[in-house]
């Protein structure tokens, strides 16, 4: 395409153009629809696929675009939000959709020192290691890394913690009310192990979560570690200020 002088127009302008045309299409689209291909957004705004790609290359760095392999290129789900606050963070966050989750390993092992550190027991004590990935309608979310004193938990299987709320499961089934946890929040990015597991590649934005849970009896019945994907995921807070603030 030429400009009204005869120039040929930079390529950036194209981009733009291209980049206006999706963000349009964006604004006016459910999250998780699917966009329209590189070669028939090309043929329609009349520019190379190189720099539909380029254009669509930004959009997804900046989180509003998601690809997936071999399926192509969606508007981004809606972030699961988790509000941050005294009686919060206790259970996996809300979300729309359906929740399940896909158990990876699952062994017991003494616990050593620094398990039994974190889990105020005996070194020699068992300890079950459960690693699972959580996912929302299929789709991964995020990874957890759990930690329980396994005499807490006799009987408890993998199939126990694909579904359902985990708390409540100990809570019903164990006696152990939960009452309590140390949360701390950090932002980080997948390592190649974690890449493959959420379906995102290397490098990608997470929010590392580490957790230490007691209950009613201010026993320590967990030591927790997620990884939720950055694009999926988002806390919010609740601030309140008195007269003295600021």
């Amino acid at each position: 395409m030429t400009a009204l002088n005869g120039t040929r127009r930079p390529p950036t302008a194209k981009r733009d153009r291209v980049r206006r045309h999706i963000l349009d299409f964006i604004d006016n689209a459910s999250p998780g629809t699917s966009l329209a291909s590189e070669r028939e957004l090309a043929m329609t705004l009349g520019v190379s696929r190189p720099t539909i790609r380029a254009a669509i290359d930004d959009l997804v760095q900046s989180g509003l675009l998601v690809r997936r392999h071999g399926r192509g290129t969606f508007t981004s789900p809606q972030k699961i939000t988790q509000e941050l606050s005294g009686n919060t963070g206790l259970a996996a966050p809300p979300a729309q959709g359906t929740w399940s989750s896909r158990v990876i390993d699952f062994t017991t092992t003494p616990a050593g020192w620094s398990r039994a550190s974190r889990l105020n027991i005996n070194p020699d004590d068992e300890v079950l290691r459960v690693t699972r990935v959580r996912l929302v309608d299929a789709e991964p979310i995020a990874i957890e890394r759990l930690e329980l004193p396994a005499a807490l938990v006799p009987g408890l299987t993998p199939e126990d913690m694909e579904t359902g709320n985990f708390y409540q499961l100990l809570r019903q089934r164990y006696g152990i009310n939960v009452t309590q946890a140390v949360q701390t929040l950090e932002p980080s990015v997948t390592n190649p192990e974690q890449a493959d597991l959420l379906d995102v590649p290397p490098y990608f934005p997470i929010m590392h979560i580490q957790r230490t849970t007691q209950d009613d009896t201010g026993r320590t019945i967990e030591y927790a570690q997620s990884a939720y994907r950055g694009d999926r995921y988002r806390i919010t807070t609740k601030l309140h200020f008195d007269h003295t603030s600021g």
